[in-house]
Order: C-alpha cells, then structure tokens, then sequence
C-alpha cells in the first residue's frame, strides 16, 4: 500500500457513516451472539486459535456478520481478501484463487475469502469455489440475510460451519447508542450530544435489532440538530423519531421472513386468534405482500383447519379471493381483515384434512382393489353382460334418501376415514350420519 492508498484509505474512514465506523476491531468489543462468540464457544475459540474452517454467517441485515468478518481479518494472519456477491464476478473470483496458490505456495499462507451476500451468486459461480474450498487453497466466509439450506449450494454448505445471528436485543442497541455518542475517536463524541433517555429506549425499540438502523438515525440526529442554550445537542423522543420517520419491516417477499410471517398468520388462524391473525395480516400488507398470495393461503386454511366445522368459511375465504383481484389495494385489507378474523373465530375441525390421508395412505397400500361390482358403470355397452352395476341400490328410492349398502372395495369395507368432530356444524353432520345408520339398522 503506497502513500496515496493509505490516505484514501484513512479519509474514506473518516467519511464513512456512523455505521460503518463504530464497527468493533476486536472480539472484545462485539455486542450480542453471545451463543456464537461466547468465550467458550466454538467460533471465539477458532478465531483466538486462528483456525478457522470455512463458515457461513447468517441472519437478519445489521446483526454483525460483516462486522464478524472484519475481526477475523485483524486477528488472523492469513491473507484477507473481501468481495461483493452483487458487484464481483468469476474474473474476480479466478484472481483471488490465483493469489491464494501463490500464497500459499510460496509463503504458506492461507487465504480467507470473504463474500458478502452470498446468496447473490448464482450456482455456477458457487461452484466454482468448491474445489478450492475443499483442498484448502481458500477458507470461506459466506455472509447472508438469506436462508443458506435454500440459497448456497449443497456441497459448498457440506464444507462450511453455519453460524446464525440473531437479531439484537434491545438493550445490546442501547449499548451501540451509547457508545456511538460518546466515543471521541470513532463516534460522535467530539459532538458532545445527549441522547435522552426516552429517546434511546425509543431507537432501541424500533430498531428492530438492526444495529445499523439505530447508528443512522443517530448520526442523523446529532447532525441535523442544532445546539440548545446549554452549547449541548439533544437527541430527544421528537427528534429519535424524526430520524427514523417510518419502521421499516424486516420482510423479504423471497425470503424467510415471507415465509415465517405467513405461517405465522395461518398458524394464528387455526390458534382461534383473530388479533394474532390480523395483525400479521397486516405486517405482510405493509410490507407489500401479493394479495392474491395471502388469499390463496386463507382458503387452504378455510378446509384444512376449519372444515365442515363451518362450512361456510371456505365460501367466505373464496369470495375474499375474488374481491381482491377485482378491488385491488388499498380496499383489499378490508376483505382480508374481514376473512382472516371469520376464519380465525370460526369453529375447527381437521377431520376432512385427516381423512383425505388416511384414505390416501390406504390406497398406497391397497391400489388394485376392485370397485364393488355394483358400483361398476353400467352405462356402456356389454357392461349389463359383466354384471357391471347389478344390485345397485338408488339411494333416493328409500326413507331419508340412504340406503345401507358397501361403497368401500370388499378388502376396505370395514375401514372408516371421515371422523366428524362434535364441534360447530360437523356435530351436526356427526348425528346426521349417526341417524341414518342407526335408523337403517333398526328398519
């Protein structure tokens, strides 16, 4: 590094955002994944040790895994080398795998590589990595907000040690406020601002766990401030919420948090809670979830968890279905509230769900079973010659429209999917079908 790169250096340092500049350079100063960087956890250990294996960081935007990586390149002494899954390309992998033989071969020294949002590269270029992960010419560091068992190539995770970050507590962010504020060096001490009470406990929680969030409105805040009559800034409630103006909800509609949210809704829909349900309704709305998507789930739900309970759930859930492809947002929440909490209030049964497998799982057993010969169709022609349909009883010649007869091939017939529930409406199909048999049997 000649003159002019360390000044290049040195200046985009000190021009970087709060953010970036308050990252910790030790392990010591790292705040949170205590159950990943704990002194007795295996990451802390390899790191002290300078042995670390290729791993995977994975977890929700500023909870630390850049920050994580930028430890490990001050602590370990072997060749560093960072790169970005949205700008590099396999030129720039083939030059770090290039510089990594000659490291090695001549001065036996590893070479970690760092690729920040991994999940961007796609299976080609995850590919390409393998082998030189795999005979040690490169240790990996993979970072991502994404799944990795969905996003990063099998053999590539087979080689790797994932690690998940979670997202920080709140009284971790109180921790990073605090020393953004008053850290001379790095921070904004020279500022000499104070961050009110109210307003920190603000930042901490709306934040969301995101240390990055809360660092910017921060910088934000004592920048735009100006000094009260005691020469002093003060970041107060007003101003904390100035800075963040509107929470941003954590929710990728291609990643986890499309999926978690969304099992969470069906989740509150069969729990009976339609304050769970509608809120969760509504954190997808605001993160500008597919209307149609949401729809399609709920009239999954209308049978799958509410059945012949209330029968009637499934024709709320598909009348929901069309209103909203035809009104669109905004008015679509209201037919979707209206949904959501019809359906989580209504009564539940499963037994329709549970017979369908039950009925499918016999079939794998049973699949060349005969149809009953009287069920046979007798339409065709020659089909009277076969006995098909001979002794077919017409269910609506007799009382009540039911006649006692075999349905069920002769090997199933005495096997019984349909379980109604004594709950809602299926109690009443419950007694229903009870009548019917008890009265066939004493007829």
């Amino acid at each position: 590094m000649d003159l002019f790169d360390y000044m290049r250096e040195q200046n985009m340092q000190n021009e970087s955002p709060l953010a970036n500049r308050m990252r910790p350079k030790t392990l010591e100063e790292v705040v949170g994944q205590q159950h990943i960087i704990g002194k007795d956890k295996l990451l802390y250990r390899a790191i002290r040790a300078d042995k670390l294996s290729s791993v995977i960081f994975y977890g929700p935007p500023g909870t630390g895994k850049t920050t994580l990586a930028k430890v490990i390149a001050g602590a370990t002494k072997a060749e560093f080398v960072s790169i970005n899954a949205t700008a590099a390309g396999k030129k720039d992998m083939e030059a770090v795998v290039e510089q990594a033989k000659n490291s090695l071969g001549m001065y036996g020294r590893r070479t970690i590589l760092f690729i920040d949002e991994i999940h961007r590269f796609n299976k080609g270029q995850q590919d390409y990595l393998l082998p030189f992960v795999e005979d040690g010419t490169i240790i990996l560091i993979g970072a991502t907000t994404e799944n990795p068992y969905f996003e990063v190539n099998g053999a590539l995770l087979s080689r790797s040690v994932i690690f998940e970050l979670k997202s920080l507590d709140k009284e971790d962010i109180r921790i990073l406020l605090r020393r953004a504020v008053t850290d001379e060096e790095r921070g904004m001490g020279a500022y000499h601002a104070v961050l009110e009470p109210d307003a920190e406990d603000f930042l901490a929680d709306i934040s969301n766990g995101d240390a990055r969030a809360a660092l910017t409105a921060i910088e934000l805040g004592v920048l735009t401030t100006e000094r009260s009559e005691d020469g002093k800034i003060h970041i107060t409630l007003d101003v904390a919420q100035e800075c963040i103006q509107k929470r941003a909800v954590r929710y990728d509609k291609m990643g986890d948090q499309h999926y978690d949210t969304i099992s969470a809704f069906i989740k509150s829909i069969r729990g009976s809670d339609p304050d769970a349900a509608v809120y969760y309704l509504a954190r997808m709305l605001y993160a500008g979830e597919d209307i149609r998507f949401i729809a399609r789930r709920m009239m999954i739900s209308a049978s799958e968890d509410v059945g012949n309970a209330d029968p009637n759930a499934l024709n709320v859930a598909v009348s929901a279905a069309l209103a909203v492809e035809r009104i669109g947002m905004p008015e679509a929440r209201i037919i979707l509230a209206q949904a959501a909490t019809y359906l989580a209030s209504a009564p539940k049964s499963n037994a329709s769900y549970l017979a369908v497998d039950r009925a499918t799982e016999c079939m794998k057993q049973t699949m060349t079973a005969p149809v009953p010969v009287h069920l046979q169709d007798a339409h065709y022609k020659g089909s009277e010659k076969l006995g098909h349909g001979l002794g077919y009883l017409y269910a609506h010649n007799y009382p009540n429209h039911y006649v006692e007869q075999q349905y069920l091939p002769d090997a199933l017939k005495d096997e019984v999917f349909y379980e109604p529930t004594e709950i809602g409406y299926e109690k009443q199909i419950k007694e229903h079908l009870q009548f019917l048999r008890g009265n066939q049997t004493e007829n």
